[in-house]
């Protein structure tokens, strides 16, 4: 494995971990069985995808890494105040899609920076961003 595919790899099975924490946490803040089933559909899908990245890494001898503390400590602190001051569908769909925002530019941009990776991973990294588009596309409905 090239170390370019060994980044990708490593940015979609980190992206995936983050958005399946993430919707781990809004899940206590929904009221909504509609949004509560999208949030449980794309959670299965994020961890589907970060167990076939954690796969590819480890059958090439490469550790899985997790999301770093500090992030993964301010992202949970900002979405815990900002959805105790408002968990209305709207705020959750918001920063849902601000999620799915921010994971589609970190992916596609390391997607075009390590353009010589494996054809599977880059179609790995593809797949990501096309779930995070759809589920983008659902969460209007929400606003």
């Amino acid at each position: 494995m090239n170390e370019s595919t060994r980044k990708l790899l490593e940015e979609c099975s980190l992206g995936c971990q983050m958005a399946a924490a993430a919707f781990e946490q809004v899940s206590g803040f929904i009221r909504d069985s509609e949004l509560q089933n999208l949030v449980d559909d794309y959670t299965e899908k994020h961890r589907c995808l970060e167990e076939e990245a954690a796969a590819l890494l480890e059958s090439s001898g490469n550790p899985e890494k997790s999301p770093g503390i500090m992030a993964s400590t301010l992202s949970w602190f900002t979405t815990e105040i900002k959805l105790t001051a408002d968990s209305s569908n709207t705020q959750i769909a918001k920063l849902l899609i601000d999620g799915c925002s921010m994971g589609i530019k970190t992916l596609g941009e390391k997607a075009n920076r390590f353009d010589d990776a494996e054809k599977s991973v880059s179609g790995l990294a593809q797949r990501i961003i096309r779930t995070e588009e759809d589920l983008m596309k659902k969460l209007k409905e929400f606003l």
